[in-house]
């Protein structure tokens, strides 16, 4: 009586030794370090190592290791005073194509890490993670809301056979003027931009003999375009966030105009600056043929096109007339031409994008189409020990084709660079393109420093709960209690082996619910060795009652353990960041205490007590 089969030893044991293996990483620490990542077409290769090498070492600056990683350099120091040192000093001497950032990247061995074993991720307010306050360029919103309105205009004009001498917009932005050659052309224009656009405010003008028609984008509108292109900023920015496979992201507005980004946990911090902070999006616009590229390069361009810069510098006549747009893109994947090999994004458009560029190709066979690619920047640089701000936009022509047949809703780009720029293109337009350009005005990579208090408190509330938990369940039940708390140790091991395993992000709202586990899971225990002293109460035999403590007590623990998890699971789907973070680490320990407080104990027992005589319990 009371006797495992041999199987299920061997199974506890290897869960507890694989618990103990993949929880080992969180006691080796991190290292301070600084991630080194390329833009577009800078090379990393050996020389870029040693470049960084000999010049930290020209600052005297030591440092741990410097190795290249899949995205760039990594450089580990021994504390943080090297580290913030050698980022500004690489900020300062690599140029505009590096990103250095603070990084602090896990001190986990070799031969742990060849078994895909790695420290769980702490949160903001533990181990520190990335900040960003984002403000969004509103004057730029209500801009290309005016853009849009022209061209919007120009298609149904046209698409309605109304002629027209000129469209464009005025000076403020949020108006535009069109010119007709006479009055009848401006009437019927103006009845099917009122039935298309009910919400315009149009006037008519008489300006010595021409008439004009003055569309005017309302201040209502204008507020709402601008509110609207927050929140659409807001979606984007979580879907490239999803896209990084961050946990427990936070991105929600603050104020009007800004943007509140925190990753906790993230170890690539440069690749999040650069994808989070970019800009990017396509525009799809007709080559001009036989143009007189030099009388635009001295500044007469022809009427209704620009000048443009394709990626070898030379010079390139667009017209301005825009097809379409990088939102109206719903679906971008990287991949291979199959031709020539060479990188290429796969772009899907939704409808309204598939309608134009179908009746654009359709009526353009056999004539060039460029595709330009769009990105701002903003680069910070400190003149005379104040940061000083620069805003950058790089407008530059990837790929110029011919169109050969009528497309519309998929087709293809090529001219990229390399592999990793078409994965990050299709990343950019597949999480969809900004509303509006953003700048970074904050950026804080919060340290250990500033979460030291968090962490000790929350691992003295843990200590203190663990001891006083350990103590009482000694005392009360003797050995029994000290099977318990062996039970006990090893559920703690088993919780932080499965954070790390999940690379789940610890925060301390999951430090409460670790807290709150270890009273959970010697609950269950507590049931049990009740029932055991009840059935030896009654007469029974040691053995006999045990087996009835453990088998009587299972269904009552199963149904406390239940309707836990159940209020856990309610938390997490309907709870913000922190209350999820209680939530995954509360279902974590309820799985495992369950394991431990019933397997885990009765193997123990067993061991004990199984298979002999016993005439006193120490319980």
């Amino acid at each position: 009586m009371n006797q495992y089969p041999t199987w299920k030893y061997v199974l506890i044991i290897t869960v507890i030794l694989t618990g103990i293996l993949y929880a080992l990483p969180n006691l080796y620490g991190d290292d301070p370090a600084v991630q080194i990542s390329p833009l577009r077409g800078a090379p990393i290769n050996e020389a870029s190592v040693t470049r960084v090498s000999e010049l930290l070492k020209g600052e005297g600056i030591s440092t741990k290791s410097i190795e290249q990683i899949e995205r760039g350099i990594l450089v580990r120091f021994n504390n943080t005073v090297d580290q913030l040192q050698a980022k500004d000093l690489i900020e300062e001497k690599m140029g505009e194509n590096y990103i250095p950032a603070l990084n602090l990247s896990p001190a986990t061995p070799d031969w742990l890490s060849a078994l895909k074993a790695a420290p769980m991720y702490l949160g903001l307010d533990l181990r520190g993670g990335v900040h960003f306050l984002m403000e969004v360029d509103m004057v730029a919103a209500a801009r290309q809301a005016g853009e849009r309105y022209v061209s919007d205009l120009r298609s149904i004009l046209r698409g309605e056979k109304v002629r027209y001498l000129s469209i464009a917009r005025t000076s403020s932005g949020h108006s535009i003027e069109i010119k007709f050659r006479n009055v009848a052309d401006l009437e019927l224009a103006s009845s099917i931009i009122r039935k298309e656009y009910p919400r315009l405010l149009l006037e008519q003008e008489d300006r010595g003999g021409d008439a004009f028609l003055v569309v005017s984008i309302s201040d209502e509108e204008i507020r709402e375009t601008k509110k609207m292109a927050l929140q659409q900023n807001i979606i984007t920015l979580r879907n490239r966030v999803n896209e990084l496979g961050v946990a427990e992201p936070v991105v929600q507005q603050q104020g009007d105009n800004r943007i509140v980004v925190q990753l906790p946990g993230i170890q690539d911090t440069a690749r999040a600056k650069e994808i989070l902070g970019a800009t990017a999006t396509l525009e799809f616009r007709m080559a001009v043929e036989n143009a007189d590229v030099q009388a635009a390069i001295a500044g007469r361009p022809p009427v209704g096109t620009r000048l443009y810069k394709e990626r070898n510098g030379s010079p390139i006549l667009l017209k301005k007339r825009i097809i379409v747009t990088g939102d109206q893109i719903i679906d971008a994947a990287s991949g291979i031409e199959q031709q020539n090999g060479s990188p290429t994004v796969f772009i899907s458009l939704d409808s309204k994008g598939a309608r134009k560029m179908a009746d654009t190709t359709r009526e353009n066979v056999g004539k060039p189409m460029a595709v330009v690619f769009i990105e701002n920047k903003t680069n910070s640089k400190r003149i005379d020990g104040e940061l000083v701000r620069t805003k950058k936009k790089i407008e530059e022509v990837i790929n110029v084709a011919v169109i050969r047949d009528q497309f519309s809703k998929r087709f293809q780009i090529t001219g990229l660079d390399s592999s990793e720029e078409a994965r990050d293109l299709a990343l950019l337009l597949r999480a969809g393109a900004l509303a509006a350009p953003i700048e970074i005005v904050e950026e804080r990579t919060v340290g250990p420093s500033l979460g030291q208090d968090n962490i000790d408190q929350g691992m003295t509330s843990v200590i203190v709960g663990f001891i006083i938990v350990m103590l009482f369940m000694a005392v009360w039940y003797r050995g029994f209690g000290l099977v318990a708390n062996i039970a006990l140790t090893v559920n703690l091991v088993m919780i932080v082996a499965v954070l790390s395993m999940l690379q789940a992000t610890l925060t301390l709202p999951g430090i409460a619910g670790i807290v709150l586990t270890v009273g959970i899971a010697v609950d269950a225990n507590v049931l049990i060795f009740e029932r055991i002293r009840e059935e030896i109460r009654s007469g029974n035999s040691p053995q006999a009652s045990i087996n009835a403590g453990y088998d009587k007590a299972l269904s009552t623990i199963a149904d406390a353990n239940i309707t836990t998890l159940i209020a856990a699971l309610v938390l997490y789907t309907f709870g913000s960041g922190p209350i999820k973070g209680f939530a995954i680490t509360l279902s974590i320990g309820i799985i495992t205490s369950m394991f431990t407080a019933i397997m885990g104990t009765r193997a123990v027992i067993n061991l004990v007590y199984g298979g002999r005589k016993v005439k006193k319990l120490s319980i």
